[in-house]
């Protein structure tokens, strides 16, 4: 008998965690990521664990992303010692993007206990440290895609490619209990089937219980000429009022894809005379990761890629700039006018583009888009809800900057392809829906039953049921 309990990212978009227990299993955690929005060292210090980590047989990681990997380093200071499953390229992004995450709590760590000492408050001990970011990416087994390997005594799990960034995978679980299989198939974050650079998501057809994503389950995108056409008329727009764009962007996915729309439009004649900027050690580090793996890409779309473009992705933008260190980012804000600013984080919980707002958001001749989803609690959400005044670094800042949002870059499958995803499958398993909003996947659930008859769960947190 399987039990699931759902821990994170139900009825909300972050923090994806789902506990499967099994005889033929064990307990086995599929994705262990923190909630976003706020000071790391809050979310850090919120994020429990409602399970003893000590106990957790494995780890089965959907992708690199935060919200679904963040809190390894810490489950693994709490005794976590099992084995973490992920694919080849989640591992060598996984590297990059905890120990970023831990540069962030370790500094905003510091910041708060000289508060605490100021003020004679005994300071906070650290969730983590970075040996436990060493000993979690030491722990991982990277696996290919579509090659089952054994987990538990009578379960095997397989890796197929979700579409949605580098690495990214949907999980298929099947466990043999009584002599029969049970599969489980977890869609972790399905991509947009217009991304430039990733591969369509695969479809399995078969499975008993099927936990699919529901981030964006109440809106489509637009298509991608329609997009081009909207990021083309959003730059030509700003370059005629003499201003400057910025563009939060996550540093694996969104970054890369902005490189590669970029780059059309350089060759194409299109893009005027824009510098461009990719700020972000952390998104050029991952941009060097994905020039390794632009072999197994749409073949589709990266056929426009030059010959240098085949080779590197930086290479088919010559006018873009990399900003390593923070002299090469201040710097930025001596230009006017005419600069596309890429920089983290993408829903603007911190890094260098709140630095970009405080020298250009309460301009009006300044843009910013957002091509990713916003999160509920972040400051990227303010923003695209018409927040006219915003704090940061202790000051008000008033919104002067036009606010533009781009749905069709998103990494994220829309309602009709989620939709259609679902429908693939046959004999109707019982389907949750995930990492939402609990409107979106209302709205979501409501769409599956009217168009294909499919009814819903839609689990809360702390929710178990056997399958």
């Amino acid at each position: 008998m399987a039990t699931i309990t759902f821990y994170g990212a139900a009825q909300e978009v972050t923090g994806s965690c789902y506990l499967v227990e099994s005889p033929a299993l064990g307990k086995v955690l599929f994705d262990c990521g923190m909630h976003q929005g706020g000071d790391a060292v809050d979310r850090v210090g919120h994020d429990t664990f409602p399970f003893d980590p000590r106990k957790i047989d494995a780890v089965v990681l959907s992708h690199g992303h935060l919200d679904h990997s963040g809190m390894l380093p810490k489950l693994v200071h709490d005794g976590f010692k099992g084995p973490i499953y992920c694919t080849q390229a989640t591992r060598q992004l996984l590297r990059i993007l905890l120990e970023d995450a831990f540069g962030l709590y370790e500094r905003d760590l510091e910041r708060d206990n000289l508060r605490r000492l100021r003020s004679g408050r005994t300071p906070i001990e650290a969730e983590y440290t970075i040996r436990d970011v060493e000993h979690a990416l030491h722990q991982c087994v990277p696996q290919p895609y579509h090659g089952a390997f054994d987990i538990g005594s009578s379960a095997r799990v397989r890796f197929l490619d979700a579409g949605h960034i580098l690495g990214s995978a949907i999980v298929e679980l099947t466990l043999t209990e009584r002599g029969e299989d049970k599969i489980m198939v977890f869609s972790g974050d399905l991509g947009n089937n217009d991304s430039a650079l990733m591969n369509d998501a695969e479809t399995p057809d078969k499975a008993n219980l099927v936990l699919m994503e529901g981030t964006y389950g109440d809106r489509n995108h637009r298509n991608h000429d329609e997009t081009v056409d909207e990021l083309r008329t959003v730059l030509r727009e700003t370059w005629a009022r003499d201003g400057n764009v910025l563009i939060p962007a996550f540093a694996i996915g969104r970054s890369q894809e902005l490189i590669f729309h970029l780059g059309c439009l350089y060759h194409a004649g299109e893009l005027d005379n824009w510098q461009i900027f990719l700020d972000s050690p952390m998104a050029i580090e991952v941009t060097e990761v994905y020039d390794r793996w632009l072999h197994i890409m749409d073949d589709t779309d990266i056929r426009c890629l030059t010959d240098a473009g085949r080779e590197s992705l930086r290479s088919f933008l010559p006018t873009l700039k990399l900003c390593r260190s923070a002299e090469e980012s201040m710097e930025i804000n001596k230009i006017k006018q005419g600069a596309i600013i890429i920089a983290g984080s993408g829903m603007c919980t911190g890094g260098r583009i709140r630095h970009h707002f405080k020298h250009r958001i309460w301009r009006e001749t300044s843009t910013v888009i957002f091509i990713g989803f916003q999160a509920q609690g972040t400051l990227g959400r303010l923003l695209v809800d018409g927040k006219k005044e915003i704090k940061m670094f202790g000051e008000e800042f008033k919104v002067r900057a036009r606010i533009e949002t781009i749905g069709g870059l998103s990494a994220h499958a829309g309602q009709s392809a989620l939709i259609d995803w679902a429908a693939n499958f046959k004999d109707k398993p019982r389907l949750c829906l995930v990492h939402g909003e609990a409107t979106a996947l209302e709205a979501l659930s409501q769409k599956l039953w009217l168009d294909k008859g499919i009814r819903c769960d839609v689990p809360a947190y702390g929710t178990s049921f056997v399958f």
